[in-house]
């Protein structure tokens, strides 16, 4: 079985829902015979490279909110991160274009360290006083993830690098009906959107292993914390 997850390092919910699936995928007998992939969407596609704001601020100004009203925000994100285990720092984050990221991503997969660079990724973004619009921080992670720092700093250099390969992820999202990620889907078949439980993602793996020959993709679950197109990330309440 192959599990597709379309997110975005600046996705809150994509942090939380990662660690969310994992756990749920954990508990799925057939765990080992499972492929996950991760797919590029990006939240804040127009904002040019080098264009970065405070979270905080971002938010604010998205929002029409007060940076105390934000703040207040970013807390209620953060509480459902540390439920999870998760590092998250509500202070000093920033905001960027991620297109660089996503394709460094790709590399990352090329070699086979996908899923470990964007785990340093997330990491770095949400709970570690580390810049991921920062080339030479992206550099560092990807030597951390066992990826060549020449290579990854090459790839960096040359926008054009697997650039395509982000386009492709993002307009097959669009094919598939993803307006919002994290957006999850398993064999093309079923479609989970959003940071649900652990035990929703069970049940998917489940239900998909179990009904293997289903074509038509159905979605599993119901609503749950998403970022969208724009950028706007739901902030449940506790």
């Amino acid at each position: 079985m192959r599990v597709e997850i379309w997110s975005d390092i600046a996705c809150p919910w994509c942090y939380i829902g990662k660690a969310r699936f994992e756990k749920g995928l954990a508990e799925f007998a057939h765990r080992d015979e499972v492929e996950v992939v991760h797919r590029s969407f990006e939240l804040d596609p127009s904002r040019a490279k080098g264009d970065t704001a405070l979270v905080i601020d971002m938010l604010a100004e998205k929002y029409g909110r007060s940076r105390e009203e934000a703040t207040a925000m970013e807390a209620n994100v953060a509480a459902n991160a540390q439920s999870e285990g998760l590092g998250y720092r509500t202070d000093g984050r920033d905001h960027g274009n991620t297109f660089d990221i996503h394709r460094l991503l790709h590399l990352a997969k090329a070699r086979g360290r996908q899923d470990q660079l964007l785990t340093l990724a997330y990491r770095a973004n949400f709970a570690e006083e580390r810049s991921v619009f920062d080339d030479e921080v992206l550099v560092a992670l990807a030597e951390e993830a066992g990826l060549d720092a020449a290579e990854a700093r090459a790839v960096l250099a040359d926008p054009e690098a697997y650039a395509d390969d982000v386009r492709t992820d993002e307009r097959e999202a669009a094919e598939l009906g993803a307006n919002a990620v994290p957006f999850f889907v398993l064999d093309r078949r079923y479609g989970i959107s959003g940071g649900q439980p652990s035990e929703v993602f069970v049940q998917a793996l489940e239900q998909a292993w179990k009904d293997r020959p289903a074509t038509a993709l159905t979605a599993v679950g119901g609503d749950a914390a998403a970022c969208d197109a724009d950028g706007a990330c739901e902030v449940p309440q506790r």
